[in-house]
């Protein structure tokens, strides 16, 4: 009898960064919150967990991220009152239902840096389920959601997911981790290995590991492990080793290829501001108006 599979409910979200990218904006205000038109990076990744089943949202977070937790928070009584007034229904709407979403559980980060250290700082929350990890700042629109995907092949496979990407740009292959490993259907893999930036003659694949994981409960005590025995003269601490041990005790891990999606990585600034323009374009309010804009400039 195959073991039970346990629903995905929970969900982490890294969202510690400094954004040095984007200083002197994110001096005071973190990157998270920057602005796709009129939506904040970081409420498209929550709507795509939410979209997908998940309840719970833990935001791994920093002393400068308080907008963040002010942001998923009830609106302010001003606030309410002055749309109430002003008889904007539909904005006061959209604004409650922000703070509805999810179930969000804030904690600050400590510990090294590294994009392992938030799971752990998690580990109390998540308990013995399986959950998503992800960060704040990229995310995938795709139909069925990046995250719906995940979700349904672990409900079939029981297994450890990381999304992917084809990405054969020169370039690309000093940004991401690249897998290898045995495809079993269209777009998966049985993953045996994630090398982290390659560069282009050692990558293993044009298949990029990017923007998230679907984490069976076991990766805590891999990583426990590797924390205690972790040496910060030499890097950050990252989830990569500890991945590749379970990998390597059988643990069963799957690469997904996202399928009818684009990946958009808001974290640097062209990247930015192309996200910023793709979703002005698709935007009726506006996209009209900034075609006839963009044309002038060409």
């Amino acid at each position: 009898m195959q073991p039970t599979i346990k629903p995905v409910r929970k969900a982490v979200i890294a969202a510690a960064g400094l954004g040095t990218r984007f200083l002197p904006q994110t001096k005071s205000f973190p990157k998270e919150m920057l602005p796709i038109v009129d939506k904040p990076v970081i409420q498209y990744i929550v709507e795509e967990l939410v979209g997908a089943g998940i309840e719970d949202i833990v935001l791994v977070t920093g002393y400068h991220k308080r907008a963040i937790e002010d942001h998923f928070d009830k609106p302010s009584a001003d606030l309410v009152d002055k749309l109430t007034e002003s008889g904007k229904t539909k904005e006061l709407e959209l604004v409650n239902s922000v703070s509805n979403l999810a179930n969000f559980i804030y904690i600050r980060q400590k510990g090294h840096h590294g994009n392992g250290t938030p799971v752990l700082n998690a580990e109390h929350i998540i308990g013995n389920e399986p959950f998503i990890y992800t960060f704040a700042d990229d995310f995938f629109v795709a139909s069925p959601s990046r995250f719906k995907q995940m979700v349904d092949l672990y409900n079939q496979t029981g297994a450890s997911i990381v999304s992917c990407i084809k990405a054969d740009k020169p370039e690309d292959y000093d940004r991401y981790g690249y897998v290898s490993g045995e495809q079993t259907g269209e777009g998966i893999y049985d993953l045996k290995s994630i090398v982290e930036k390659p560069g282009q003659a050692n990558a293993p694949s044009d298949i990029a590991s990017v923007s998230g994981y679907l984490f069976v409960p076991e990766i805590f005590s891999y990583l426990n492990e590797d924390y205690a025995n972790f040496d910060p003269t030499k890097g950050e601490f990252t989830t990569h080793d500890s991945t590749q041990r379970m990998i390597n005790d059988g643990l069963p891990f799957k690469a997904l290829e996202i399928k009818n999606g684009k990946y958009y990585d808001s974290g640097n600034k062209l990247e930015y501001i192309k996200t910023v323009v793709d979703f002005a374009l698709k935007n009726p309010e506006i996209s009209e108006d900034l075609k006839i804009y963009l044309k002038s400039l060409l």
